[in-house]
């Protein structure tokens, strides 16, 4: 009969620590755009995704949850986007710089699940410096898992896919 208090209150403090370890912002949106830009920002840009364009970020992302409108910065041929897609059940934010259709920064913002953290390191986001999209839009390399974030990774890959994606039809579009 005590140990169930004890087991309920054990619970409690097991969940109660994973929810609050796993809404981690690593960098602010501010900060990853003055990196990407510099001091002075360019103002941000809409790409609004209708016909052909929505069904190529929903082929890249595998479901039809999207916005209308994506929201990036542009100067001199280079693309910021700060990007959301779902790791295993919560929503990872990041950022990516596009230069020349190739990938030259991601950073990983915001990660809000309880594992996989661990493709906020270089050592992971640094394989897709310089990655770009080849037919079937998918990157011209493979990316090195980490075990036990699998759903992370794959939701990293997606994103990279999906930014590069945009930034071809927002050079397309002119940056309108």
């Amino acid at each position: 009969m005590t140990r169930t208090p004890i087991l309920i209150i054990g619970l409690f403090l097991l969940f109660t620590w994973q929810t609050a370890a796993a809404d981690t912002v690593y960098q602010t949106r501010e900060d990853f755009l003055h990196e990407a830009f510099g001091a002075q920002l360019p103002n941000p840009q809409k790409l609004w995704l209708s016909g052909a364009r929505k069904q190529g970020v929903r082929a890249i992302l595998g479901h039809r949850d999207h916005p209308l409108r994506m929201r990036y910065w542009r100067r001199d041929g280079r693309t910021a986007w700060i990007l959301e897609e779902i790791g295993k059940v919560k929503p990872i934010t990041v950022g990516f710089v596009v230069a020349a259709g190739r990938i030259a920064a991601v950073r990983v913002l915001v990660y809000r699940e309880s594992r996989g953290w661990e493709v906020r390191y270089p050592f992971f986001t640094g394989q897709f410096t310089g990655a770009r999209l080849v037919a079937g839009n998918t990157l011209d390399r493979r990316i090195d898992g980490i075990s036990g974030a699998t759903l992370s990774v794959n939701a990293l890959v997606r994103l990279a896919r999906l930014a590069l994606y945009l930034h071809g039809e927002a050079m397309a579009a002119g940056g309108k």
